[in-house]
C-alpha cells in the first residue's frame, strides 16, 4: 500500500513555475530537439515521443502534469497484458446460456396476462463484465469473513439471477416467478437487488441510480474503518460497484469521489458500463461520454482504465504509424458510435474509414463482415481481465473501469444500439431464433413456436457447470449471498441509564444533550462501547459532541499530520488512524451513506455496529430520504437523530432550516421506528429499547429515528412507577390534572409537553378546567399498531376483534382531546381516527421563518396560551364552557399579536 503522503498530496500533478533556468543553452537543445521532429517527422511523432517522456518521467518518479484525458485507446496496451487463465471458451458457453436464460426469463415474464416488464438490454450490454468477475475476481464468504462487496447494476439481475439458476441456485419456478413476488410466492423473485425482499440473496440496493456508487465509496470506506479499530480483518475485502454511464449523471454517482480517492481506497473499483445510452437516447451524443468521465475521475485522484476496443482492433492499431486511425477514434462522437452498431460492415467502411485513404487502406483486406464485428472492449473476456487484475493490483487509489458496450448485445438487430432498447422487454419468435443461432444454443424452431421460450441449462454434469461450480470455489462461495453470522450483543444493565433518568436539576438542557449524556455512558461500556460508530456532517460542535473528540477522536487514516490551533484546549479536535467519529464533511449523502454501511456490518462482515448518525433534523428525511429507504431496503440498523428539530425550535435560522415534517416523513418509511420524547427519561428507555431490538437475542430489521431539540429546559426525574410501556408503545400519561372540574385531555410530543404543561396551569387557575397531560412519545407508532390491527380484524371477521393500543389507553379519559407538537399538524392527526372522542390537532403548518421562539409559536398558535383557548373551544363546541370565554382568552392572551409572546429561552445550539 501507498505512503501516507503518496496517497494524499497536496499539490497533484503540479510543476513549478517560478523555478529559473540555470541552463538556458541545454534547455534550448531540448527545444531544438522537439522543433526537429516536429518538423521530419510531423506532430503525431511529436506527440507520440512527448507521451512516451511523460510516461518515462512518471516511471522515474518526476513530478509532470496530469491529463485530464487520454487517447480513445485501451489505456492498457496488448503487450501489457496478462495471461489469461481462464478457458475461454468454456465460458463463452456459460455467458451464452446465461444471456439466453435471462432474456428468456423477462420474456416470459411479459407473457400476456402477466406483463409485469423488465430489461434486458443492460445485462446484454455488461454481460462480460460480469462473466469475468464471477469467474475470476469476486470473493465468497465461504472463508469466514466478508468476501468481496459486489453492488449490481439493478437493470441487470435479470442476468444474475440467469447465472445463480445455472448453478442450481434458483430454479425454473423461480425465474419464472420474476417480479410475481407475492402471486408466485414462495418462488418469486425481486424486480431488482433488494434485500429486504430477498435477504438470503442481495446485499445492496441499487436500482435507485447514483446511491450504488456513494454506497459502494462509504462501504470500501467502512472497511478499512472496521480493519484500523480492529474490529473485523475487512484486508482481503474489494468492494466492486457496477455503474452505468448515464447513471453518471447522478449528483450522488460522482459528488463523493475525492473521499475515496484522499483516503487511498485501493480496495474499491468502479466498472461502469459504457453503452453510451441512457433510457431514452445517447448519454453524450455530440460529445464522448469516456473521455467526459475519465477527466472527471482523473481529476479527483482515481486510477482510470480505459478499456475501449476489443482484440479484433489491435492489429488496425499496430498499423497506425501516424495515428490516424486513433485521431479518428478521438473525434467520433458517441451519437456516431451508436449509429455504427446498428449499421452494416458496407457503412462502416464508407463512414468511418472511407474518407481518408490511409484508413480505408487498413481494412482493404477485410470483408464488411469483419468489419462489422470489429467489437468493444466490454465484451473481449481477455481485455476485460486484464483491467480487472490492473484494478485489484493497483496501490494507493481507487480504480474505475471505464469499459465500452453496446446497449442489447446480442439481442439481434432490433435490440443492439436501438434508442428505445431499454424499454423493450419481449422477444418475437424471429428475435428468439437470431439470438438462439448467435448464441449457438441446442433448441429447435419447434421449441420457439410453440408457447413460451425454453430456459436452456446443458445439464448438471455438464462440463460448462462443472466449471461454473470449481470457479467459484476457488473463489470462496457464491455471489451474491448475504450471511447473517452476527451473535447478539452484550447489552448494559439498567445502571448505564440511570444518570439521565434523574432529570437535569437546576440545569436546562436540550433533549439532543440529553441524548448525548446518555451516549457518553453507553460508550464507557466495555463490551458495547467499541462498537459505536459517531457519525455527522461538520456539526458535532452544534450538537455538543465535541466532547468526543479527545477521547473517541476522528477517524482519519492518515492521523493528524499537523497541529491543531486548539491543541492546547480540553476539548481539542483530534484526529486519529483508529478514531471512532466519522466526520464525513458538509455531506448528508456521505454520511448517510457511512450509516448504511456500519448499520449492515452485521451482515456484511458479521460483526455489529451501532451507528448513531446525528444530524439537523431538516436535512434528513427531506434531503437523504431516498438513502433511508435505501437503509431499510438494506436491513440496516442503529440510531438515527434529527436534532434541531421542530418547526419553531431552531430561532434565527429561518425557512429552509426550519423542519416541521420529517416525523410524517418517517411515517412512510416501514422499516423506521421513530419517536418525538420529550424528555432525557424517555430518551433512556426509548434508546434502550432500541438495543434490544436492534441488537439483542431476537433482533429486528428495523432502525430507529428520534427527533430531539436544542431549546434549553429542565428536565424532570423519571416519575416513581413510569409506564413504561407507554413510552415505547407511542402514549402515556405524564402529568394528571389535580383542580379543575371540567375534564380535558392535551397530547402532546417532543418540546411541546412543557407548553402543554403550562396550559395545564392556566386551563386550572384561570378556566376551571382540570386537564391531564399526555406525552405521545410516537405518533407513528401508535398509527402503525392500529393500522395492523384493523388489518387483522378485515380478514379475521370471526375472531375477536383486535382494539388499537391507542384507543386502549385512552379509554375514559374525559373531554375533548387536544393534541400540540412543533410539527404540522398532519403528524398528530395520523391517530385521529382511533381516539376515543372529540380530537383537534394544533400544529405548524407552513414555512418556518425566523423570529424568537415565541414569535413563532405565537404565529403558528401552537404556545401554551393557544393550547388554552384550543381547549377551550372544543369545550364550547361540546357545551361544556359559554362560547363568551373563547374570545375574552384570546383577548387575555393577545393571541393576535405574535408581539405580545414571550420571546422564549435564547440559545441552546444543542
Amino acid at each position: 500500500m501507498a505512503s501516507g503522503s503518496d496517497r494524499n498530496p497536496i499539490i497533484i500533478g503540479g510543476l513549478p513555475s517560478q523555478v529559473p533556468d540555470f541552463d538556458p543553452e541545454e534547455t534550448q537543445e531540448w527545444l531544438d530537439s522537439l522543433d526537429a521532429a516536429v518538423d521530419e517527422r510531423g506532430r503525431e511523432r511529436a506527440r507520440y515521443l512527448m507521451l512516451r517522456l511523460i510516461e518515462r518521467a512518471r516511471e522515474k518518479r518526476v513530478a509532470v502534469p496530469e491529463m485530464r484525458s487520454t487517447d480513445y485507446v485501451n489505456t492498457i496496451p496488448t503487450r501489457a497484458e496478462p495471461f489469461f487463465p481462464g478457458n475461454e471458451e468454456i465460458e463463452r458457453k456459460i455467458l451464452n446460456a446465461t444471456r439466453w436464460n435471462a432474456a428468456v426469463m423477462v420474456s416470459r415474464a411479459q407473457r400476456p396476462g402477466i406483463g409485469v416488464g423488465g430489461h434486458i438490454a443492460t445485462f446484454a450490454s455488461s454481460a462480460s463484465l460480469y462473466d469475468v468477475g464471477f469467474n475470476h475476481f469476486f470473493r465468497g464468504k465461504d472463508e469466514g469473513d466478508g468476501g468481496d462487496q459486489v453492488f449490481f447494476q439493478g437493470h441487470a439481475s435479470p442476468g444474475i439471477y440467469a447465472r445463480a439458476f445455472l448453478l442450481d441456485r434458483l430454479s425454473e419456478d423461480n425465474l419464472d416467478g420474476f417480479r410475481q413476488e407475492k402471486s408466485k410466492a414462495p418462488h418469486g423473485l425481486s424486480s431488482y437487488p433488494h434485500p429486504r425482499l430477498m435477504p438470503d440473496f442481495w446485499e445492496f440496493p441499487t436500482v435507485s441510480m447514483g446511491l450504488g456508487p456513494i454506497g459502494a465509496i462509504y462501504q470500501a470506506r467502512m472497511n478499512r474503518y472496521m480493519h484500523a479499530r480492529e474490529i473485523a480483518d475487512t484486508s482481503k475485502s474489494h468492494v466492486w460497484a457496477f455503474l452505468g454511464d448515464g447513471e453518471m449523471d447522478e449528483p450522488e454517482s460522482l459528488g463523493q469521489l475525492t473521499i475515496a480517492a484522499r483516503e487511498g481506497l485501493d480496495n474499491l473499483t468502479f466498472v461502469v458500463n459504457c453503452n453510451l445510452q441512457r433510457l431514452d437516447g445517447p448519454v453524450r451524443g455530440n460529445g464522448k461520454v469516456i473521455q467526459e468521465l475519465e477527466s472527471v475521475f482523473r481529476g479527483a485522484g482515481w486510477n482510470v482504465i480505459k478499456l475501449i476496443w476489443d482484440r479484433t482492433w489491435d492489429p488496425l492499431l499496430a498499423q497506425d504509424r501516424d495515428g490516424i486511425l486513433v485521431n479518428r477514434m478521438n473525434t467520433t462522437p458517441d451519437g456516431q458510435f451508436q449509429t455504427y452498431a446498428t449499421e452494416s460492415g458496407a457503412y462502416i467502411r464508407d463512414h468511418f474509414f472511407g474518407d481518408d485513404q490511409r484508413l480505408r487502406a487498413m481494412v482493404e483486406g477485410m470483408t464488411d463482415d469483419q468489419i462489422l464485428h470489429l467489437g468493444r472492449g466490454g465484451h473481449d473476456h481477455k481485455k476485460i481481465y486484464a483491467a480487472f487484475k490492473a484494478a485489484v493490483e493497483h496501490k494507493g487509489q481507487p480504480t474505475v473501469i471505464l469499459a465500452k458496450t453496446v446497449k442489447g448485445w446480442t439481442l439481434g438487430p432490433n435490440f443492439e444500439g436501438r434508442n428505445a432498447t431499454h424499454q423493450m422487454k419481449k422477444l418475437t419468435v424471429d428475435d428468439l431464433k437470431g439470438f438462439r443461432d448467435r448464441l449457438h444454443l441446442p433448441i429447435s424452431d419447434k421449441e420457439l413456436e410453440s408457447g413460451a421460450p425454453p430456459y436452456y441449462h446443458p445439464g448438471r454434469d455438464s462440463e460448462e457447470i462443472q466449471y461454473m461450480h470449481d470457479r467459484r470455489l476457488g473463489l470462496g462461495g457464491y455471489v451474491p449471498t448475504r450471511v447473517v453470522r452476527s451473535k447478539p450483543l452484550a447489552l448494559p444493565g439498567d445502571k448505564t441509564y440511570a444518570t439521565v433518568k434523574k432529570g437535569s436539576g437546576q440545569q436546562s438542557i436540550a433533549t439532543t444533550m440529553a441524548f448525548v449524556r446518555l451516549l457518553k455512558d453507553l460508550m464507557r461500556d466495555k463490551e458495547l462501547g467499541r462498537r459505536f460508530v459517531l457519525i455527522a456532517p461538520d456539526e458535532y460542535r452544534t450538537f455538543g459532541m465535541d466532547s468526543f473528540f479527545p477521547s473517541a477522536k476522528i477517524y482519519n487514516p492518515l492521523g493528524q499530520q499537523y497541529e491543531s490551533v486548539d491543541r492546547e484546549l480540553l476539548l481539542a479536535y483530534k484526529e486519529s488512524p483508529t478514531g471512532q467519529m466519522l466526520h464525513d464533511g458538509i455531506s448528508e449523502a456521505g454520511c448517510t451513506a457511512s450509516l448504511i454501511a456500519a448499520g449492515s456490518a452485521y451482515a456484511t462482515h458479521g460483526e455489529p455496529l451501532i451507528p448513531v448518525y446525528v444530524f439537523y433534523s431538516m436535512f434528513g428525511f427531506q434531503r437523504t430520504g431516498d438513502q433511508f429507504w435505501q437503509m431499510a431496503d438494506q436491513l440496516a440498523r442503529g440510531f438515527v437523530l434529527g436534532a434541531t428539530a421542530g418547526r419553531t425550535t431552531l430561532t434565527g435560522e429561518g425557512l429552509q432550516h426550519a423542519d416541521g415534517h420529517s416525523q410524517l416523513l418517517a411515517s412512510t418509511n416501514p422499516g423506521c421506528v421513530a419517536y418525538d420524547p420529550a424528555f432525557g427519561f424517555e430518551i433512556a428507555h426509548i434508546v434502550q429499547d432500541g438495543l434490544r431490538r436492534m441488537y439483542g437475542p431476537d433482533s429486528e430489521d428495523v432502525f430507529y429515528y428520534l427527533t430531539v431539540y436544542n431549546e434549553p429546559i429542565q428536565h424532570p426525574a423519571e416519575p416513581a412507577n413510569i409506564d413504561a410501556e407507554g413510552i415505547l408503545k407511542g402514549v402515556y400519561r405524564y402529568s394528571e390534572g389535580t383542580s379543575g372540574s371540567i375534564p380535558a385531555q392535551i397530547m402532546a410530543s417532543g418540546v411541546a409537553v412543557p407548553w402543554a404543561v403550562e396550559a395545564q396551569k392556566l386551563l386550572a387557575e384561570e378556566w376551571n378546567v382540570k386537564a391531564d397531560v399526555w406525552s405521545a412519545t410516537s405518533w407513528n407508532e401508535l398509527r402503525r399498531e392500529a393500522v395492523a390491527c384493523e388489518e387483522y380484524n378485515l380478514l379475521h371477521p370471526e375472531e375477536e376483534q383486535r382494539v388499537p393500543y391507542v384507543t386502549r389507553k385512552l379509554a375514559g379519559a374525559q373531554g375533548p382531546f387536544v393534541a400540540v407538537s412543533d410539527w404540522m399538524r398532519a403528524v398528530p392527526d395520523q391517530i385521529a381516527r382511533w381516539v376515543p372522542g372529540t380530537y383537534q390537532s394544533l400544529g405548524a403548518d407552513g414555512f418556518g421563518f425566523a423570529d424568537t421562539r415565541g414569535a413563532a409559536r405565537r404565529f403558528f398558535h401552537i404556545d401554551a396560551q393557544s393550547i388554552v383557548v384550543g381547549v377551550l373551544t372544543e369545550l364550547a363546541r361540546e357545551g361544556k364552557v359559554d362560547r363568551s370565554v373563547l374570545k375574552q382568552a384570546i383577548d387575555r392572551y393577545q393571541l393576535l399579536d405574535v408581539s405580545a409572546a414571550d420571546p422564549g429561552a435564547a440559545g441552546g445550539d444543542a
